[in-house]
Parts: C-alpha cells; sequence; structure tokens
C-alpha cells in the first residue's frame, strides 16, 4: 500500500509513500522533489512533543497545518515573499499517475513550494513569557540573552516582542541561543534581517488574530535564501509553531487554555516518561481534543471550516 494510514473516527495519513524523487521526512512533513526548483510537501497527520514522535495521529492535523499556512502566506505577503506556489493539486504540476492515484490523499495537505535553501535557525519570536522561557526566567532573569524586568508573572505579556531564535537539531531537542550565536551561524546582515521580519510577521499575524478572539503567546518562524533572497518557508503561525490561547479568560500568573498541541504536551507531563523515543500512546480524549482545538483555531482565525 503506498500510503499508510490509521484510523481514528476519521482515517487519518501515518505517511505517504509517493513515486517521486524523495526528498526526507520530518517529524510531521513527507518531502518530494517536483522539479529542479520546486518541492512537494505533504502535512501528514503526525504530531511530535518534545521533538519525540508519538505513535497516534491527529485526525485533520495535515489540512489544518496546511491550509492555516496558506492563509498566513496570502495574508502577510506584504511583508515578506514565501515560497508557496499553489495548494490547489489540480494545478500543481506533477505526474497525471501521481494526481489520479494520490489525489485524494493530497488533497488539502500539500503544497507546491519553490525550493530554497533553510537558514539554520528557528527564528522564534515570544510575545508573552511562558513554555521554556518561563522557566528560563525563573533561573536567570533572561530568555535567551534578553535581561527582564523582575516581578514578571507567568504569561504575562512583554512590553515589545522578544527575537529568541533556536538552533535546528538534527538528533534530540532544540535548542535556545542568543543573538550573538544566531550570527555565528547565518552571517550578521541575514541575522538582522531574520529578526526584523520574524517581529513584524509576527505582530501583524498577532493582531489579526486578538481582534479574531485569539492570543498568539509565541511562535516560530523559518527562512530559507532563493538566490540572495530571504523568504518565508514551511509553516506559519500554526498550532504545531505556535501556542494559541482565548482572548477570553486570559489571566496573568497561572497557565492558559490553549488551541494548539499543548493539550498534548500537558497529557505527557502527567507521565513517567523521559522525553525520549519511543513516545507514549495517547488516550481517545486527548486525541479527540487536539483533533478539536486544531479546527477550531483553523474556523476562528479563517473564518470558515477545512476543505477536506
Amino acid at each position: 500500500m503506498t500510503t499508510e494510514t490509521k484510523s481514528s473516527k476519521k482515517e487519518t495519513v501515518w505517511e505517504t509513500k509517493l513515486p517521486l524523487p524523495f526528498v526526507g521526512r520530518g517529524k510531521v512533513r513527507d518531502i518530494y522533489a517536483a522539479g529542479d526548483d520546486s518541492l512537494l510537501i505533504v502535512t501528514t497527520d503526525r504530531l511530535s512533543a518534545f521533538d519525540v514522535v508519538l505513535p497516534d495521529p491527529i485526525p485533520y492535523k495535515g489540512q489544518v497545518l496546511t491550509q492555516i499556512s496558506v492563509f498566513w502566506f496570502e495574508l502577510l505577503r506584504s511583508i515578506v515573499p514565501h515560497h508557496l506556489i499553489t495548494a490547489n493539486v489540480d494545478e500543481m504540476n506533477l505526474p497525471r499517475d501521481v494526481k489520479e492515484k494520490f489525489g485524494s490523499v493530497l488533497k488539502g495537505r500539500s503544497m507546491l513550494v519553490k525550493k530554497a535553501k533553510p537558514l539554520p535557525v528557528e527564528c522564534v519570536v515570544r510575545g508573552y513569557i511562558t513554555g521554556s522561557g518561563w522557566k528560563d526566567y525563573q533561573k536567570t532573569g533572561a530568555v535567551c540573552g534578553h535581561k527582564l524586568p523582575t516581578g514578571l508573572r507567568q504569561c504575562d505579556k512583554f512590553p515589545k516582542p522578544l527575537f529568541t531564535p533556536a538552533t535546528k537539531a538534527t538528533v534530540g531537542h532544540d535548542e535556545n541561543i542568543d543573538f550573538k550565536e544566531t550570527v555565528k551561524l547565518i552571517g550578521e546582515k541575514v541575522a538582522k534581517r531574520a529578526e526584523e521580519l520574524a517581529i513584524a510577521l509576527y505582530e501583524k499575524g498577532r493582531d489579526y488574530a486578538e481582534a479574531k478572539g485569539i492570543l498568539i503567546a509565541d511562535t516560530k518562524f523559518e527562512f530559507g535564501l532563493l538566490g540572495n533572497e530571504l523568504i518565508l518557508i514551511d509553516e506559519v503561525l500554526t498550532p504545531d509553531s505556535s501556542r494559541f490561547w482565548p482572548k477570553e479568560g486570559y489571566e496573568p500568573g497561572h497557565d492558559q487554555p490553549s488551541f494548539d498541541k499543548q493539550i498534548v504536551r500537558n497529557y505527557l507531563l502527567t507521565l513517567d516518561w523521559n522525553q525520549k523515543p519511543p513516545g507514549p500512546k495517547l488516550p481517545p480524549e486527548i486525541i479527540e481534543k487536539t483533533s478539536k482545538a486544531y479546527r477550531d483555531i483553523y474556523r476562528r482565525l479563517v473564518g470558515r471550516g477545512l476543505d477536506v
């Protein structure tokens, strides 16, 4: 069977095996060559937490990540060019037999994109103090080299968004780094441009989402070089790459309810698990709750249901 699936209430896509040149398989995405200068990115329903792929897929997750990224690419295109060519399978320059045999799998969860050279850093922007940033602040009074005022409460909003890049670990966990380390990896000019773009993208996304009743606590952007131009790649402001909180009921001083995979993280933290492979199985109610959260955030932000 060329496409392996596992079932919950809806058939899910665990991984794909398309008859195209295989480029790589990430924690969530399967990537294929679609010509000399383009890639086909297929977003599966796999879920990773603490950098470990868990054994249970999340229904609708791949469609949400793809379609919400397409929405944001369009909304943010005035700030920076992006890699998306099309998310419409009919418009993709793919062999006819691939479209005919795998069109139903690709629909709603795939993007044809320009092939860029990814930067070796994740461009994280934090608008609120939470997660690893909160832990670092409690220990050192700083987050990724940013010295902060005393007395901040968990989930307080920063006066200004913080650029807090991280390394991309091929094995194990990503590591937060400061701006000096970022410059060592990608050079000062590119680092400054990435910081400028990441904060501008976050601010526009944050303001749009807040008008829809959603707070974007933090997020990560990926950039790539297309020639000498820095462009936005991968996913954008998704429930995998961001923390989304409901604006209604927001109250600093404790964790906030979540519209993202924090639901899974919180469950995993109740287990006696060392956060190394293999990941534990998820109970049906956590799978369903997470799937619903992904669909809810899409509906709230985009204003319509998924194309499935």
